[in-house]
């Protein structure tokens, strides 16, 4: 399946529908602020804590929102399940990647993570703007795939039977391993994890689609092997389970809520340092 998408020489389609998906974890309101000083003609915005998230609710650091909630997200962004959808941010971050995730589970077939970010986008000749875009309101019925969700539920009963699905997480080395920690108040992993850093899958902003870290990657499972990715609040883990995507593999979940509500109750087992099963390191 194609989800990541070069922009370059594709700029005439004018029926197609963008979103600008930028945004910062260290400032919050930077992605908005970009995008009223200039964002892609007709593109409309998905903030990661405003609309991609429910942050009044539990289950994680960024929380899915509810069927309702991302429903009038599709409808006010005047979407329809056939359109032709791409998605931007500054390139090779996972915000773009967070947003093609939430179109896949509404059922929407022919959405794709630019690899250009919206500076080199800019640069390739798409047209600017600086107006608030209010498309015309859609009617669209999402077609929920709850099979590319995996909840908290889902990975106890995975780290319970130790079988062949596998578990990935999306987090820098050395916080999988628990050596350094610093958002979550209990350092490590879900037991049985085997760790790939989603970094690896970027360079120079924007997303590799081949190369050694793709190859590292591929040797992680075969291609019908159930895997199951998270990251700290489900936001890394998503270029993860796009480039899973994108190189074949069919059988993948996001763990939504991921580490963070993995250890909110503070009663499920965590392992620190390497699992006997990940030669990745």
């Amino acid at each position: 399946m194609n989800v990541f998408k070069s922009m370059v020489a594709q700029n005439s389609n004018q029926s197609r529908k963008w979103i600008d998906a930028r945004f910062s974890l260290q400032d919050p309101e930077a992605g908005a602020k970009l995008y009223g000083q200039s964002h892609i003609q007709h593109a409309v915005h998905w903030d990661l804590e405003k609309d991609l998230s429910d942050m009044e609710k539990g289950g994680g650091r960024h929380p899915m929102p509810d069927h309702d909630t991302v429903t009038e997200l599709y409808r006010k962004s005047g979407l329809q399940l056939d359109d032709e959808i791409i998605i931007y941010d500054n390139g090779g971050e996972p915000f773009a990647a967070r947003a093609w995730w939430m179109l896949q589970y509404g059922g929407f077939k022919n959405v794709f993570i630019s690899l250009e970010g919206y500076e080199e986008l800019v640069k390739h000749g798409f047209s600017t703007d600086a107006k608030v875009v209010a498309p015309d309101r859609s009617s669209v019925e999402p077609e929920w795939n709850e099979s590319i969700l995996a909840t908290k539920d889902d990975v106890k009963k995975l780290v319970e039977a130790k079988g062949e699905n596998l578990l990935l997480d999306a987090r820098a080395a050395a916080r999988y391993r628990g050596e350094h920690e610093p958002l979550d108040a209990i350092a490590g992993h879900i037991p049985c994890a085997q760790n790939f850093d989603w970094a690896q899958l970027s360079k120079n902003g924007r997303f590799e689609t081949s190369g050694e870290s793709i190859s590292r990657l591929e040797r992680l499972a075969d291609l019908e092997q159930p895997i199951t990715v998270y990251c700290g609040s489900g936001v890394t883990a998503a270029p993860l389970y796009a480039m899973l995507t994108e190189k074949g593999y069919s059988n993948v979940r996001l763990y939504a809520g991921s580490y963070s509500d993995w250890i909110a109750g503070g009663d499920l087992p965590v392992e620190t340092g390497v699992c006997k099963q990940d030669d990745s390191l």
